[in-house]
């Protein structure tokens, strides 16, 4: 029998796929979820995804990896897409994608699917993962291609065939979880005049319910990268979850945005990030400090360009690639602490400290100082200005407006 390789999350699209596969094709179906951070979600997925028809499923813990090889380059980076969205889903779906790609190898299977839908861009993710590290492999993708065309329809298909799954008509939102974040969309948020209701929020208190105090908290990082919490060194799993926690009882981290999809629509989608916020927060203002002018402004437009990289799901390409290695070039003094004050959803800075620091406070003083004469000034202005005195007399010649 022809096998097929299914990436599984044990949510709605997933699970119907495995009968329908079988059902439409004969194929024997492997089922894979890779753990990045899921949490209970994948406990039950063993005997679920048995039900569903599958032969056998593999569960792979890929944390570890998720943080050190897709997170820490991201936020190194400071690429954030649209100016909002921290790329939670962006970033695993490669991760996933190459380790479906091995178990397929391994398996002897002919083909790959995923249950991403035709409108999205996690279809985009999958298949050019795909099609970098196994052209020769066959992807199918059920959305594109089957009669089911609502949520609703998917429910009553998993219904009549008895298969367990997550969603109800009465709780119809698309969720997507990692360590890294959580996303809601669907139901009343396809309207951008509704406001998200506070129960939507699973990893964030809701910031009117946060304590009434302000937490204070210290990141420190060695050349870009979080390495302690409040003095405490702990593993890159550890530190994020722990983030996760204090950031999410302070109503740090959500984001309610209109975005412009790859495939040319624009989708509402409500994302908590606690523990990313923070990082990200913290991460720049440690670059304030420790970048000179002329790196910072310029990492600022490849951080643009390395988040629509992944955004797009073109992970693994050269581009990518050559912008990882001017990145680590610029984070070789991005290393010191930084004190962070959490309150009712706000994360503001409180304090940083850095050994390659650039801030020099004789120079910057409005003090007497004996490092800087003023008088230099006039000079580099004349100098700077030159263009535009020179400007202002041509129309002054010519009567030009």
């Amino acid at each position: 029998m022809k096998k097929v390789v299914l990436a599984y999350s044990g949510g709605l699209d997933t699970s119907i796929i495995i009968p329908w596969l079988k059902e439409n094709y004969g194929y024997e179906v492997i089922a894979v979820a890779v753990d990045v951070g899921q949490g209970k979600e994948l406990e039950p997925l063993q005997e679920k995804a048995i039900k569903s028809g599958a032969s056998k499923l593999y569960i792979e813990d890929l944390k570890e990896e998720f943080v050190t090889d897709y997170i820490f380059p991201t936020l190194k980076a400071g690429a954030v897409y649209e100016g909002r969205y921290l790329l939670g889903t962006s970033f695993a779906r490669p991760l996933i994608s190459k380790r479906l790609v091995e178990i397929a190898r391994k398996e002897g299977a002919e083909a790959i699917a995923h249950g991403a839908t035709g409108k999205g861009n996690d279809q985009v993710r999958f298949e050019l993962t795909i099609k970098a590290l196994a052209p020769e492999m066959e992807i199918i993708a059920p959305w594109r291609i089957w009669d089911i065309k609502s949520r609703e329809q998917a429910i009553e298909f998993a219904e009549e065939r008895n298969i367990p799954i997550p969603v109800t008509k009465e709780c119809p939102y698309s969720m997507d979880r990692n360590l890294w974040h959580l996303s809601h969309e669907g139901a009343d948020l396809e309207d951008p005049a509704n406001e998200p209701k506070n129960d939507l929020l699973l990893m964030i208190t809701p910031p009117e319910k946060a304590p009434d105090k302000a937490t204070y908290i210290e990141i420190q990082f060695e050349k870009g990268i979080p390495v302690a919490v409040d003095g405490k060194k702990l593993t890159p799993v550890k530190l994020i979850e722990t983030l996760n926690e204090i950031a999410g009882a302070n109503g740090v981290g959500i984001a309610d945005m209109v975005e412009n999809r790859l495939v040319g629509m624009k989708s509402r989608g409500v994302y908590e990030t606690p523990g990313g916020t923070v990082l990200y927060k913290a991460h720049e203002e440690l670059e304030l400090l420790t970048l000179d002018r002329m790196t910072l402004h310029y990492k600022e437009l490849i951080a643009k360009r390395y988040a629509e990289l992944i955004y797009d799901g073109v992970w693994f390409h050269p581009l990518r690639e050559a912008l990882d290695a001017f990145v680590d070039v610029t984070q070789q003094t991005v290393t010191g602490t930084v004190r962070l004050k959490l309150y009712k959803g706000n994360c503001t800075p409180a304090g940083t400290k850095a050994p390659y620091s650039l801030y020099n406070e004789e120079m910057a003083t409005f003090s007497e100082d004996q490092v800087y004469n003023q008088k230099d000034a006039e000079g580099f202005i004349n100098l700077f200005g030159l263009p535009l005195k020179v400007r202002a007399l041509m129309k002054n010649r010519t009567g030009l407006k």
